[in-house]
C-alpha cells in the first residue's frame, strides 16, 4: 500500500482576524510541507477549519451585541478568504459548527462512553462571572502564575514559563470578561480519564514506542516539544473535564445533561476528523484511510501554546477510541514577535493578515514578499521577530538582487543571443563553475552542483527545517549568478553569438532557472507561477523526475523551446526613481511607532494608578523609629557574578565599613557609584545573597516604569549621619 499523509493546521477561533504570528506559527509551515508532498506525488489530506465553539465566541458576541452565529459566519469567511489570498493551499477549510462535525464529535464521545472506563462524573467548584452570568473557560481567567510570578498567566497555562495550570492555582484571578474577581460555584461535569493513559504516553513521547511497536523517532521531534510534553506527563496526568456549562456548542448526547456542551479542547481536534470526512466525501475517498491506515502519517502543525493538547490529550483520545493512528510528528513553532514585542491584539500591537493585504494591495508580489520574510524569521526552535527593516532588506537583497536578477539575466541573454529560444548545449563542454577556477561540463555541473542542492532541500523540508530550506533554494540562484559571472558569455558573444561556449552557458542558465521554478513553488507559489509564465512552461515535472533528469544531465526544457519576453519580477523597495514602496513601508513603520507610543503612555498611566493604589497601612510613630537610617559613602562597587541586576557595594558609615548587595546594576555602573553618598538602612538583619552577606539596604526611589534613583542629601553631610 502507498503511504498517505494527513496534515492538520491548528483550527483558528472564528472570533477575530488572524495576524502574522498565526501565519508563521502554523499555517505557512504547513502549506510549504503540503505543497512539497504534492510535488513528490504523495497522497495527502491537508485539513483545517474554523473552531466555532467555546466561550471565546460567546464572549465576543456579548461584547459586540451580536449572536454567536453572526460572529462565526463573519470571521470564518474573512479568515478563509485571507488564507486563500496568501496561497495557503488547504484541501478543505471546514467548520466545527457543521452538522457533520457535531455528529462526529457526539459519536466519538459515545464511543468512549461505551467503553465504560474512559469518563467519570465529578462535582467541583469552578469560577463564575456574576456580571456575565457565565462559568468561565480557563482561557478567560487571568492571574499571577504561582510558579514564575508572571502576572498575565491564563487559567490553563502560563505562556512565560510554560507551566500547565488550573484556574484555582492562579494568584489574584480575574475574569477577562468583566475584569472582576470571579466566584466559585459548584457544577457537575464529565471528565476524561487522562490519568489512565500516563504510562503509555510517556513511553510514546520519550521513546516513540507503544506496545513494543516503533511509531515515531523522538530524535526527529523538536526539543521544546519533547520537553514540554515530558514535563507535563512527569508532573502527573489528571482527569480533565470535557464538558462545560454553555448554551453555545455541541450538546452532550445523553440524558440528564441539559445545559452541558462538549468542552472546546475535546471538540476542536475532532474537527480535523470531520474535515477529513467532508473532504473525502467530495473526492470519493474513504476518510478512514487517512486516520486509521497503517501506512498513514499524521502530522500536526501548531504553535507552542497547543503542544500538550496535540501531543498528550488528543493522542490519548485517539488511542482510547482504539483504531486511530497517532501523530508521527508535531513540529510546533514557538512565537513570532513584532518589532521585538509580543503580538497583542488587545493592545493593538499587531499586523493582521487581511489588513496587510489591504495596505499592500498595489505592492508587486505582496503575498510572496510576506511569505519570504516570515519564512526567514520562522520561530522553529526559538521565538522569531518580524521587522519592517528586515522585510525591506530581505526583499531587495535576496529576492530582487539575487533571485530576480538571475532570472532576468537568463531571459535577457536568451533573447539577445538565442532569439528567445533554448539553445542546444554541448554536454561535454567545459565551463567555469560557481567558483573561479572550478571547471566541469554541462552534464557534471547538473550532477555535482545542482542535484546535491535539490537533495539537500528535500532532507531539510522533510525534517521541517524550513528556514534553512529557503536559503538552500536561494543558494541555487547564487550558483546561477556565479556561473554566469565566471563564464561571461557576453564577452564571447561579441565575436560569435552562436559559439558553443555561449550556447551551453545559456542552456545551463535555463536549466537552473527551470529547476529554481520547481524548488521555489512550495515557498513562493505566486512568484513561481510568474516564473512559469516567463519560461512558458507548465513545470509539471514531479520530484523524482526532476532528480532523474539532473542525474543524467538532461535538459528540463526542450531545445528550441520559446521563452516569454523578459520582465522584472521584483521591483525594489529602495528605488531612487520610484518612492511608492519605500513610502508604504515608512507609513507602516510610523503606524507601529505611533502604536508603541500609545502603548507606553497607557503602561505609564496604569503603572501610576497601581503606584497610587499601593499604599501601605498606617503605622505608629514608634514603628518608624525602629528603622535606623544613616548616610553612607560608597568606597567600592563591583558586579556580582551570574547576576545581571546585582552589585556588591562597600560603604563607609563614618568609621564603620559594611558590605551591601543591591539591585542597582541596570541603573548605575560601579564607577558611577564611587564616592556617592547614599541612604542606608543599617539595622536590617543581615542575609546572604549569591553567597555574599548583605549588611543593610540602600534606599532608592522607583518610577512607575521600574527605574531606580538613589536618595541623596542636598548639602554636604558627614558619613554616618542619622536620618530622622
Amino acid at each position: 500500500m502507498s503511504k498517505k499523509y494527513t496534515l492538520t493546521a491548528a483550527l483558528p477561533y472564528a472570533n477575530g482576524a488572524l495576524h502574522l504570528g498565526h501565519l508563521a506559527g502554523a499555517y505557512l509551515p504547513a502549506d510549504i510541507y503540503a505543497r512539497f508532498l504534492r510535488r513528490q506525488g504523495k497522497d495527502l489530506a491537508f485539513v483545517c477549519g474554523s473552531d466555532e465553539h467555546g466561550a471565546a465566541i460567546t464572549i465576543r458576541a456579548k461584547k459586540e451585541g451580536r449572536s454567536p452565529q453572526e460572529i462565526i459566519d463573519h470571521y470564518h469567511a474573512l479568515n478563509k478568504k485571507t488564507f486563500e489570498q496568501l496561497g495557503i493551499s488547504f484541501d478543505i477549510y471546514h467548520r466545527t459548527s457543521s452538522e457533520l462535525h457535531h455528529k462526529t464529535a457526539q459519536d466519538f464521545f459515545l464511543q468512549l462512553l461505551e467503553k465504560g472506563d474512559q469518563f467519570e462524573q465529578k462535582t467541583t467548584e469552578q469560577y463564575y462571572d456574576e456580571d456575565f452570568k457565565q462559568f468561565l473557560a480557563d482561557r478567560y481567567i487571568q492571574g499571577t502564575c504561582p510558579k514564575c510570578g508572571h502576572e498575565e498567566a491564563f487559567g490553563d497555562q502560563c505562556e512565560k514559563c510554560g507551566s500547565t495550570l488550573s484556574p484555582t492555582e492562579l494568584i489574584n484571578p480575574i475574569s477577562t470578561m468583566s475584569g472582576k474577581t470571579p466566584v466559585l460555584k459548584e457544577t457537575t461535569h464529565w471528565y476524561f480519564r487522562l490519568d489512565q493513559h500516563e504510562a503509555w504516553l510517556k513511553e510514546w513521547v520519550e521513546k516513540g514506542q507503544v506496545d513494543g511497536q516503533q511509531l515515531h523517532d523522538p530524535s526527529q521531534w523538536r526539543k521544546h516539544v519533547l520537553g514540554q510534553c515530558l514535563s507535563w506527563i512527569e508532573g502527573g496526568l489528571q482527569p480533565r473535564a470535557i464538558t462545560r456549562d454553555l448554551d453555545w456548542g455541541i450538546k452532550l448526547p445523553i440524558e440528564n445533561a441539559e445545559g452541558k456542551v462538549l468542552y472546546v479542547w475535546f471538540d476542536a481536534p475532532l474537527g480535523y476528523i470531520s474535515a477529513t470526512k467532508a473532504w473525502a466525501e467530495e473526492q470519493g475517498k474513504n476518510w478512514e484511510d487517512y486516520w486509521k491506515g497503517e501506512d498513514t502519517e499524521l502530522i500536526h502543525f501548531i504553535g507552542k501554546d497547543n503542544i500538550v493538547f496535540h501531543c498528550v490529550v488528543f493522542p490519548a483520545m485517539l488511542k482510547a477510541a482504539g483504531d486511530y493512528v497517532l501523530p508521527k510528528n508535531v513540529p510546533a513553532n514557538q512565537f513570532l514577535n513584532l518589532e521585538g514585542k509580543k503580538f497583542s491584539k488587545s493592545r493593538g500591537w499587531v499586523i493582521e493578515q487581511h489588513q496587510y493585504l489591504q495596505d499592500f494591495a498595489e505592492f508587486p508580489n505582496k503575498e510572496d514578499a510576506l511569505r519570504y520574510a516570515l519564512i526567514r524569521s520562522l520561530p522553529e526552535n526559538k521565538d522569531g521577530d518580524f521587522k519592517w527593516e528586515e522585510f525591506v532588506a530581505l526583499h531587495d537583497n535576496e529576492l530582487a538582487d539575487n533571485l530576480g536578477n538571475f532570472f532576468n539575466r537568463v531571459l535577457s541573454f536568451i533573447k539577445k543571443y538565442s532569439a528567445g529560444k533554448l539553445p542546444a548545449a554541448d554536454l561535454d563542454l567545459l565551463i567555469q563553475g560557481s567558483e573561479v577556477g572550478s571547471e566541469s561540463s554541462y552534464k557534471t555541473f547538473c550532477q555535482t552542483e545542482i542535484l546535491p542542492l535539490v537533495e539537500r532541500l528535500e532532507k531539510e523540508i522533510m525534517a521541517f527545517e524550513l528556514r534553512q530550506a529557503i536559503q538552500t533554494v536561494l543558494e541555487l540562484s547564487r550558483l546561477g549568478n556565479g556561473m554566469f559571472q565566471n563564464n561571461s558569455p557576453w564577452k564571447v558573444a561579441k565575436e560569435n553569438p552562436k559559439a558553443a561556449e555561449v550556447q551551453t552557458v545559456l542552456a545551463l542558465g535555463v536549466q537552473i532557472a527551470a529547476c529554481l521554478n520547481i524548488l521555489l513553488e512550495p515557498f513562493l507559489p505566486f512568484v513561481a507561477k510568474k516564473m512559469q509564465e516567463l519560461l512558458n512552461w507548465s513545470a509539471d515535472l514531479d520530484w523524482e523526475g526532476l532528480k532523474a533528469k539532473l542525474a543524467e544531465g538532461q535538459s528540463l526544457l526542450a531545445v528550441g523551446h520559446a521563452l516569454a519576453e523578459p520582465k522584472v519580477i521584483f521591483a525594489k523597495i529602495n528605488n531612487k526613481k520610484d518612492k511608492r514602496w519605500s513610502d508604504l513601508i515608512a507609513q507602516q513603520e510610523q503606524l507601529l511607532q505611533d502604536r508603541l507610543k500609545a502603548l507606553e503612555a497607557e503602561a505609564k498611566r496604569k503603572a501610576q494608578e497601581e503606584a497610587n493604589q499601593k499604599r501601605l497601612p498606617e503605622i505608629e510613630f514608634d514603628d518608624f523609629t525602629k528603622v535606623e537610617m544613616r548616610l553612607a559613602k560608597v568606597i567600592s562597587a563591583k558586579k556580582v557574578k551570574k547576576a545581571d541586576r546585582l552589585l556588591e557595594i562597600e560603604v563607609d558609615l563614618g568609621g564603620e565599613k559594611r558590605t551591601v548587595v543591591s539591585g542597582l546594576a541596570k541603573f548605575y555602573t560601579p564607577e558611577e557609584l564611587l564616592g556617592q553618598q547614599v541612604v542606608m538602612v543599617v539595622n536590617l538583619k543581615p542575609r546572604k545573597l549569591r553567597g555574599i552577606v548583605s549588611q543593610g539596604m540602600i534606599l532608592t526611589a522607583e518610577n512607575p516604569d521600574g527605574s531606580l534613583s538613589l536618595l541623596q542629601p542636598w548639602k554636604d553631610m558627614q558619613d554616618g549621619a542619622l536620618i530622622k
